[in-house]
């Protein structure tokens, strides 16, 4: 084939290769949105488990930062699982999990029992979309062809949709079935999506022929590394989620791990985080801050403003969904605005500049404030939510080595976690047992310096004035 068939090729449409047709991609997009989706549909039951059970809001922000942690540490390790053990068996596995996370919440006679159901659904959640990726690159080597983009792109709306519809989904949960249905509804997501992939999604090839030549460089899991950025993790959320009463000890732990996961990663051939990748690729590390800090301020009022918004404005779960319902609107139709723009730094700033104009909103916003503002105020936090989403994924997959992508994403998947674990400590700081106008406004506050400092970060970042290519 010469390089014109080669380019004709490569320009054909998704609906010349059915092996990238609805059936195959189908269960992927259903397995890839339960993640996203249950990261922010549990954020208007809080409230309601809180009242059920006793606790407050500095204890029902575990049930945000369990999973984080869990999605953090899975992410890649399942991505690399998905390489040497099969993406289909890999899929299938995490949805069976999902499956035991659902029943788990809903029978969950306990408060403990709810964290381990997010830490399943964290674990099973996280085998989606990197098994997804995977999936898609067997097909793109079995048809000869690259994967369409087309089916990349319905994968990233899944995922920003899904989180964006999250509050309104759980909010209309809560209101009609109770906060419990906002775990059970996973249970037949997740059997649907496990039949149609037993079905439909082609079975894994003998991964001797199938990883031939990348066995080495991907087959090694890196025990060790992934134990120390565990538990350096871990300890980091635990100090993070009491900041109203920080545990110091907890932090000589986390520059021990960290020391050692340091220096292990540098001496590993195949390490679990590529730091001398990071080291030297300065435009990627700083779309991982960007991304990391981005997050943090849109998950502070994710959470931070449901319940707000149902403490101390009064609404009902419902109503809170509602309200929240600009947002989610907003962030739908950018993230395929997003997607249609060629440059990358003009989006980014527009995004942090919004999250800069909503954080201050806040500042002024109290229980009497116009319902227009409150939306108003929403809807400055769901149009970063789609500009970010798409222009930071762009900005990846522009700045990471080609050969390197897979995990490349997976990390900027760690990094958007990390920013809603420390959203939630901030939570728990501003608010302590109950949501009031002086938390929200010290949330604002917070959001509206670190949304300035991404400002001045978008703005004079010079790798972003190159447009990626194509």
């Amino acid at each position: 084939m010469n390089g014109t068939s080669v380019a004709r090729a490569k320009r054909r449409p998704a609906r010349e290769h059915p092996g990238f047709g609805a059936r195959l991609t189908a269960p992927l997009l259903l397995g890839s949105l339960l993640n996203p989706l249950n990261t922010t549909m549990i954020s208007t039951g809080l409230v309601a488990i809180g009242h059920d059970f006793g606790v407050g809001a500095s204890d029902t922000a575990w049930l945000v930062s369990v999973l984080y942690l869990a999605s953090a540490v899975a992410q890649p390790v399942l991505g690399k699982l998905a390489d040497s053990l099969g993406p289909r068996r890999v899929f299938l596995g995490g949805l069976v999990l999902v499956v035991a996370s659902g029943l788990v919440g809903a029978l969950a006679p306990g408060f403990g029992w709810l964290l381990v159901s997010r830490a399943l659904l964290g674990i099973g959640t996280s085998a989606a979309y990197p098994a997804a990726m995977a999936v898609l690159r067997d097909e793109s080597t079995r048809l000869g062809t690259p994967t369409p983009r087309t089916v990349l792109g319905r994968l990233s709306f899944a995922a920003l949709g899904s989180a964006a519809i999250g509050p309104t989904l759980g909010g209309l949960l809560v209101a009609t079935a109770g906060w419990r249905a906002v775990f059970a509804v996973n249970v037949p997501v997740a059997v649907i999506a496990y039949a149609t992939a037993l079905r439909w999604i082609p079975r894994d090839a003998p991964r001797d022929r199938a990883t031939a030549g990348r066995k080495g460089r991907k087959g090694t899991l890196d025990p060790l590394g992934i134990v120390l950025f565990t538990g350096a993790l871990s300890c980091l959320v635990v100090f993070l989620l009491d900041l109203r009463h920080p545990m110091w000890p907890l932090l000589a732990p986390v520059v021990v791990l960290s020391a050692l996961l340091t220096g292990w990663q540098l001496r590993h051939p195949h390490p679990f985080i590529d730091l001398r990748m990071l080291g030297t690729n300065h435009a990627l590390a700083r779309t991982y801050l960007r991304h990391g800090l981005s997050y943090l301020v849109v998950y502070c009022v994710m959470y931070g403003f449901t319940q707000w918004l149902e403490e101390e404005r009064g609404y009902s779960s419902l109503h809170t969904g509602l309200v929240m319902l600009p947002m989610s609107l907003a962030a739908l139709a950018c993230s395929l605005i997003g997607a249609r723009t060629k440059g990358i730094r003009a989006p980014l700033t527009v995004a942090a500049v919004l999250l800069a104009a909503g954080s201050a909103l806040l500042l002024f916003t109290t229980g009497s404030t116009p319902l227009a503002v409150l939306l108003l105020a929403g809807a400055c936090f769901g149009i970063p939510q789609g500009l970010m989403g798409t222009g930071n994924q762009a900005a990846v997959q522009q700045f990471a080595p080609a050969e390197a992508i897979g995990s490349a994403a997976g990390l900027q998947r760690t990094a958007q976690y990390i920013g809603a674990i420390t959203a939630s400590g901030l939570i728990g700081l501003a608010y302590g047992q109950r949501a009031d106008d002086g938390g929200l406004h010290l949330m604002a506050a917070v959001g509206a310096v670190l949304a300035l400092a991404l400002v001045v970060l978008t703005a004079t970042d010079r790798a972003l004035r190159r447009r990626p290519a194509g």
